[in-house]
């Protein structure tokens, strides 16, 4: 995304850049960037959540989770429902800060940073990241200097960067860029692989899905192994890799 595409208060960030900024309960907006927003979920995002409320997948999206699908998206989109409080509040938000921080979603933890990432050809992932400064925000009153390296090192963002990586590679896809549409059945395996891991373990082990074969469920004991093995089982039933 070229700069002059970006909104007028947003600006991008060149490795080593350094801005001002820090977020903590003394900060005059604190908990603003909770309210007033639309969450997309990613599935890491959703892997951390869900262990963070002792819910297993499905219990959480039927609780927390909204799912959209216009006429125009390939995949459908999943957001962090808000409470009916006239603010559209985080459900998570309350006076001291996040319930759920030490979960909280990548989105949040990268605030104001936003990180694009395009998977090339060659299957490396290519970067850059963005400022962003809304008018409700002092945090960037504040002394401590970042760059982005810094901050999202500061921000755990580390694993959260390298699983949504891993997650374009249904995302972005070859056939999908190429135009590729979904059927059903394919949007309700691409939804239960990323986003329901639990539903996803059980009919594995249940062998009632195709390549059951292939799942190993000692090697898959863990959500983040299972998500990765379900970015793999995706390439195969989605594109026949």
């Amino acid at each position: 995304m070229e700069q002059e595409q970006l909104p007028k208060n947003v600006n991008r960030i060149e490795a080593g850049e350094i801005f001002s900024f820090a977020c903590h309960p003394g900060v005059t907006c604190f908990t603003a960037c909770c309210r007033q927003l639309e969450l997309a979920l990613t599935p890491y995002d959703i892997l951390r959540l869900k262990r963070e409320t002792k819910l297993d997948s499905t219990a959480f999206l039927e609780q927390y989770v909204i799912q959209e699908q216009e006429a125009e998206d390939v995949f459908p989109r999943f957001y962090l429902t808000m409470v009916d409080d006239g603010q559209a509040s985080c459900v998570f938000v309350s006076d001291k800060g996040c319930t759920v921080y030490s979960g909280r979603p990548g989105a949040c933890r990268a605030y104001p940073m936003g990180r694009a990432a395009i998977r090339q050809d060659d299957h490396s992932i290519d970067e850059f990241f963005v400022l962003l400064k809304e008018s409700h925000c002092h945090g960037f009153e504040e002394a401590e200097e970042q760059n982005s390296e810094k901050y999202s090192a500061s921000q755990g963002l580390t694993l959260y960067n390298e699983f949504n990586d891993a997650v374009a590679a249904v995302l972005q896809h070859t056939k999908i860029r190429q135009g590729l549409r979904l059927g059903p059945k394919q949007i309700e395996y691409f939804v239960l692989a990323l986003y329901d891991l639990d539903s996803f373990r059980k009919q594995l082990e249940e062998g009632s899905l195709p390549g059951s074969e292939k799942f190993d469920a000692a090697t898959h004991k863990e959500d983040e192994q299972l998500l990765l093995f379900g970015v793999e089982w995706l390439r195969g039933e989605l594109f026949g890799q």
